[in-house]
């Protein structure tokens, strides 16, 4: 893990497993989360609104019009501030039913069932053919075993997950389209680096949020770009 010594590494996995029990304990009804001003409901095992998604959430642009995938929507909050940027279609995807779940009472709850949809699927597989002029993701950082679903959302069992997005991702972005993307300092980030590039983007950080006065929990949100070479 890049930027972490070993005490750090078993601090993470305390703090990650402390919000996975949280996100369980949720009532059966949901609970709502105040974030940025705005409130979300989450249903049990679905990911709470927090730090890790603040600097993409402040710092990308979506032009009036623009079509917008959110890859990992979870409550659906990257994605419903696509929306209220003036976004034209946004869809968002998860693989956790809970999230699917809070995702979609998010939608109906800010009054954006005309514009956005929720899809139930693992990365790109029940979107083929469909391309966006916008990519957003906010996936797990770390290459960790995930034991269900919930830890599906902080951990990636042999980095499948970030691998595979890179691998495809081109596949769904309109030409001149754009990815934003959220890491953290506890994660992957220089191996999240090399996989964009190898897969033909160019990568600029544009906002962080940090978490705790002590700084080990620090998110990074990056703009990545196809590389078109001249001629």
């Amino acid at each position: 893990m890049e930027n972490a010594s070993m005490p750090d590494v078993l601090r993470i996995d305390r703090w990650q497993k402390g919000r996975q029990k949280l996100f369980k304990s949720v009532p059966v009804d949901g609970k709502m989360i105040k974030y940025l001003g705005k409130e979300f409901k989450v249903y049990p095992n679905t990911f709470w609104p927090f730090t890790d998604s603040k600097p993409l959430v402040k710092n990308f642009h979506i032009q009036h019009g623009e079509s917008v995938l959110d890859v990992g929507t979870g409550s659906g909050v990257i994605a419903i501030f696509s929306c209220y940027q003036g976004a034209g279609k946004v869809v968002g995807i998860d693989i956790n039913p809970a999230a699917i779940k809070s995702a979609k009472h998010n939608v109906k709850m800010h009054g954006f069932e005309k514009v956005m949809k929720v899809v139930k699927s693992n990365l790109f597989d029940n979107i083929a053919g469909q391309k966006f002029d916008v990519i957003t993701a906010n996936i797990p950082f770390r290459d960790k075993f995930a034991h269900d679903i919930v830890a599906r959302a902080q951990w990636d069992t042999d980095f499948q997950t970030n691998t595979r997005f890179f691998a495809e991702v081109g596949n769904h972005l309109n030409p001149g389209g754009r990815i934003y993307f959220i890491h953290s300092n506890f994660g992957e980030t220089d191996r999240v680096k090399k996989l964009a590039k190898a897969a033909g983007f160019s990568v600029k950080a544009i906002g962080r949020e940090v978490a705790d006065k002590s700084e080990t929990k620090v998110f990074h949100a990056f703009l990545m770009k196809i590389i078109v070479e001249n001629h």
